[in-house]
């Protein structure tokens, strides 16, 4: 990765100008300019300046009106200074989309992610979470052997698979914590649940780098692009962001909760808390907090799919804010366009999935049986590919239901003739009967 350009020191640049003049000190200060883009000026220094002037005076009128609106949270950098953003235009309109897409309900035809019934229906975003952010941190296991370890329940068989696994069982961590404050001692235990078993030293999950050992920094293969804070300061930085994540922290001004997320978000990676597993441990984060503020979808939305497919997008922005008088504001923007993105994704899916519902209701109307949700996802699972099959424990996985739910689930299938019962050893599974996929024509 390229280091971006620093940007122009801001008090030595203001000085220059206000030595040339009068004219030009108003001019720079008073002239209305668009900022809708929000560049750094890695990005600026590229771009064609308006008619009459310089990169330079572009750069600091822009940088005169951000200071004028910045507002500053409870957190402060390595130095000591505090971090800031400015609530642009485009944070407002996102944040009020994201307010009214996943905090309320989903209007689907079927209805299949009502706040009553969610539980019942889609692991699909939880599943794909847990692997791809796994694979940001190195897991190589491929989606679909992922997907079948979490769904039969088998134990992990490698690093891969077991770091795979930790993140799902975290992220079901978070939503059943969700409604908890968040303490350092949470913190530390859910970075435990993320990294068993995955760490060189066993003993570093669940412990803040202390100084006794070499502080890790931020690397892209031979360039040092971020060194955290000392590890000495790490209790009282990891104390005061629960106080934050939590609301007490008395940072200026009103800070939308979805705001409130993506610095969370921000600061874990910022400070390095951990020897590893930081990013896993700041995007759950990210998630506890939405949940914890009513954005009960979030549980189904995947970020790290798409922080994956761009990675170096990711990075930068924390160079850009890291650059720039700890300006958040570009992390900001970055991240709630991933979060946007990422409920379209769900949206394409939730909407691919009710076409698919609907049609195994149509081909099974004829039996006067109304199946539920599960009972209809189950078959057109099964009917898609014959080699599939489903236990009781696999089915109650798969829909996050009891065991005795999910028997009577297939036990019903049977009788119906949907589908077959065959003994596998000790235990029963079930596979989709013949007539079964020539009656859905699949």
């Amino acid at each position: 990765m390229k280091l971006p350009m620093p940007a122009p020191d801001y008090e030595a640049a203001f000085g220059e100008l206000a030595a040339r003049g009068t004219d030009d000190l108003v001019r720079v200060l008073r002239t209305p300019l668009d900022d809708d883009a929000y560049l750094h000026w890695d990005q600026l220094r590229y771009r064609e300046p308006p008619k009459g002037w310089s990169q330079e005076d572009w750069w600091l009128a822009l940088k005169s009106r951000r200071h004028q609106q910045r507002r500053f949270v409870g957190l402060r950098d390595k130095a000591g200074h505090k971090f800031s953003y400015v609530l642009t235009d485009k944070i407002l309109k996102a944040c009020d989309e994201i307010t009214s897409r996943a905090s309320g309900q989903v209007g689907a035809a079927e209805r299949v992610l009502t706040t009553r019934g969610r539980n019942q229906y889609i692991v699909k975003s939880l599943v794909e979470e847990a692997i791809t952010s796994s694979q940001l941190e190195g897991a190589s296991t491929s989606r679909r052997v992922a997907k079948e370890m979490l769904e039969s329940g088998r134990e992990p068989s490698d690093k891969s698979e077991t770091m795979i696994l930790n993140n799902y069982v975290a992220m079901q961590h978070i939503k059943d914590r969700a409604q908890d404050p968040l303490t350092p001692e949470r913190v530390l235990e859910l970075h435990r649940i993320l990294v068993e078993g995955t760490l060189d030293d066993p003993r570093d999950a669940g412990r803040l780098e202390t100084p006794d050992h070499q502080r890790v920094s931020v690397w892209d293969q031979d360039v040092r692009v971020h060194m955290p804070p000392p590890a000495e300061e790490l209790p009282e930085r990891l104390e005061e962001l629960c106080h934050f994540a939590n609301g007490d922290s008395g940072e200026s001004g009103y800070l939308p909760p979805v705001v409130r997320a993506i610095v969370i978000h921000f600061m874990f990676g910022y400070d390095h808390y951990f020897a590893d597993g930081n990013g896993r441990t700041a995007r759950a984060l990210f998630y506890w907090s939405m949940l914890h503020e009513g954005y009960w979808l979030s549980e189904y939305v995947t970020i790290s799919k798409i922080l994956k497919n761009a990675p170096s997008k990711y990075a930068m922005t924390y160079l850009f804010t890291e650059d720039d008088e700890g300006d958040l504001t570009y992390f900001i923007h970055y991240q709630l366009e991933v979060f946007i993105r990422a409920l379209n994704e769900l949206d394409k899916f939730l909407a691919a999935k009710t076409q698919e519902l609907q049609s195994v209701r149509v081909a099974l109307r004829s039996d006067g049986v109304d199946l539920n949700h599960r009972q209809i996802d189950a078959l057109e699972w099964l009917a898609r590919d014959t080699s599939h099959n489903l236990t009781v424990p696999a089915y109650a996985r798969r829909y996050r239901v009891g065991d005795q739910t999910a028997r009577n689930d297939l036990n019903e299938l049977t009788e119906l003739g949907h589908v077959v019962r065959l003994k596998a050893g000790r235990a029963n599974l079930w596979r989709v009967s013949p007539s079964l996929t020539k009656n859905l024509g699949i």
